[in-house]
C-alpha cells in the first residue's frame, strides 16, 4: 500500500515537471518579447521638451505634399503627417474667413524649429505662413529615439 501511494505521488510529481516544462517552452517568446520591451523603455531616457511638433496649414494638398517632402529631404523632421480637410475660421484683414486648408503635424527636435520656420517661410504661398510648435513632454522612448536619430542635431 506505500509502494502504490508513493508510485502515485511520484506520476503527479513527473506529471506537474512535464507540465512546467511545456508550460515554459510555448511561455519563453511571449515572455522573452515582454522582457526585452520593458528593458528597452527602461533604458530609453527622454528628457521632456527636446522635440516637439510643429503645425503648419497648407491652401491644398499638391503644395502640402511638396513642403512636407522638402521638410524629410532636409532633414528638418523625421516625419510629417499630411490632415486633410480641416476647416479654418480666422479673422484676416478685418474680415471673418472660413476655409478648406490641410494641416502638417510635423515632429522634429525642438534646436530645429527656427530653421524649420525659415524653410516653410521660403516656400509657402500664404502672405504669412501658420508655423507653430508644442514641446512634447512624453511618448514611446522608442519612438522619440528614432526622431533623434534621424533628424541631426
Amino acid at each position: 500500500m506505500h509502494s502504490q501511494g508513493f508510485r502515485t505521488l511520484h506520476y503527479q510529481l513527473l506529471c506537474l515537471t512535464v507540465s512546467v516544462a511545456l508550460l515554459s517552452l510555448f511561455m519563453y517568446p511571449v515572455l522573452r518579447t515582454v522582457g526585452v520591451r520593458l528593458f528597452s523603455m527602461a533604458a530609453e531616457t527622454y528628457m521632456s521638451g527636446t522635440h516637439s511638433a510643429a503645425f503648419v496649414t497648407c491652401p491644398n494638398d499638391t503644395v502640402a505634399k511638396d513642403i512636407a517632402r522638402g521638410i524629410v529631404t532636409k532633414k528638418l523632421a523625421a516625419c510629417v503627417n499630411i490632415i486633410p480637410q480641416i476647416t479654418s475660421v480666422y479673422e484676416w484683414k478685418g474680415k471673418i474667413e472660413e476655409d478648406v486648408e490641410v494641416l502638417l503635424m510635423i515632429k522634429t527636435r525642438t534646436s530645429k524649429i527656427s530653421e524649420l520656420a525659415e524653410y516653410v517661410r521660403s516656400v509657402h504661398p500664404y502672405e504669412v505662413a501658420e508655423v507653430i510648435s508644442v514641446p512634447i513632454d512624453q511618448g514611446n522612448p522608442p519612438y522619440l529615439k528614432w526622431i533623434g536619430d534621424i533628424v541631426p542635431e
